[in-house]
């Protein structure tokens, strides 16, 4: 039966270096849920402080209401998906699917049965009889996923389960896992450092930095209402400009950033502006105009060809930013143009 999981104010060390700090993370039940980051931000402490490798310095661990915090990782009952598969190499795909089954007590004919049914889910019934030696990448992350799934654990965890994986596979098996995720309704926790992947499979992102959930969303807002400049650069906003409010009325404001760019924002689509904030976007947020107009003045730079647009590095006032032009007006380096803001591509981070 799957169950809900809940950290609470977990702190870890790694001798007298402190790896996570206060951390909090709830996962629905039934939710997949994943932890993003670069190397060294505590995804995989976070991990392995759940599957019980770890104990915490202070916090509190529950699955399902039941304490996990000091009890060892054999009495958790979760089931652990791994980036090297953990394949027993001497035991055939059938076997090691059923290993976990043998562990649990399950009878001989119903733990064959049930391993030979969960090896018809993930499709390598043909392959039950072969050793992991003669499988693909592909086909031993499935016995691994399998293996997990057999149990029917109330967790589910993955530990960068696709990187050794190329790229096609690795979209193929996102896919896979997620499809197997959802029709058992099993809560998982999978970390990995891959913003693609994290977001194509997730129903919640925690994007993790030194230790800390800097935001904990779903893909969706993560991509478009980043909740701070850390948060916006990870997923892709190359342009951040301080800018302060000039004058404000009913429908918004008008703010300047250095050398005296002006835009218009609507309180529609920005919502409550503060005095002093952080313009952020991507560099489709931005159009790359000739000339003179309303928006950012700029001068171009480098152009780089994308196939659905130019890409432009200028210099402005408020210091260098990347946007996008169209295909049909190339403009040389050196010439004077307009960055014109693309409200939905856009948004205001306050001051930190």
């Amino acid at each position: 039966m799957t169950q809900p999981l809940s950290v609470r104010n977990v702190t870890a060390h790694y001798g007298t270096t402190k790896v996570l700090e206060d951390l909090s993370l709830d996962v629905g039940e039934g939710e997949l849920v994943s932890l993003l980051g670069a190397s060294g931000c505590g995804k995989t402490t976070t991990l392995r402080l759940i599957a019980g490798f770890l104990e915490p310095t202070s916090g509190t661990i529950t699955l399902g209401g039941r304490d996990l915090t000091r009890l060892p990782a054999y009495k958790r009952d979760i089931g652990l998906v791994f980036q090297n598969y953990a394949l027993f190499p001497h035991l055939t795909v059938l076997d090691n699917v059923a290993f976990g089954l043998k562990q649990r007590g399950v009878a001989g004919a119903e733990r064959e049965k049930r391993a030979r049914g969960m090896l018809e889910r993930v499709g390598l019934s043909p392959l039950a009889d072969r050793l992991p030696g003669a499988l693909s990448g592909g086909q031993r992350q499935r016995v691994a996923l399998a293996r997990a799934l057999v149990i029917e654990p109330p967790l589910l965890m993955f530990d960068e389960p696709l990187s050794n994986l190329d790229a096609k596979l690795r979209i193929d098996m996102r896919v896979e896992i997620r499809q197997l995720q959802r029709a058992n309704r099993t809560t998982a926790v999978y970390v990995t450092h891959d913003q693609e992947e994290a977001f194509s499979i997730s129903d919640r992102v925690a994007i993790m930095n030194a230790g800390r959930i800097m935001q904990f969303d779903t893909p969706e807002t993560l991509y478009q209402r980043p909740a701070n400049a850390f948060v916006a650069r990870f997923v892709g906003f190359e342009n951040l400009i301080p800018m302060k409010v000039v004058a404000r009325d009913g429908a918004g404001v008008t703010a300047e950033a250095a050398g005296g760019a002006k835009l218009t924002l609507s309180r529609e689509r920005f919502g409550d502006i503060p005095d002093s904030f952080v313009f952020a976007t991507r560099a489709d947020g931005l159009k790359v105009m000739a000339g003179a107009g309303e928006g950012i003045p700029a001068t171009t730079g480098l152009r780089t060809y994308l196939g659905r647009a130019y890409q432009y590095q200028c210099e402005t006032a408020a210091g260098p930013i990347v946007a996008n032009g169209a295909l049909s007006e190339p403009l040389e380096p050196s010439s004077a143009a307009t960055l014109v803001p693309v409200p939905d591509q856009c948004c205001v981070l306050g001051v930190e």
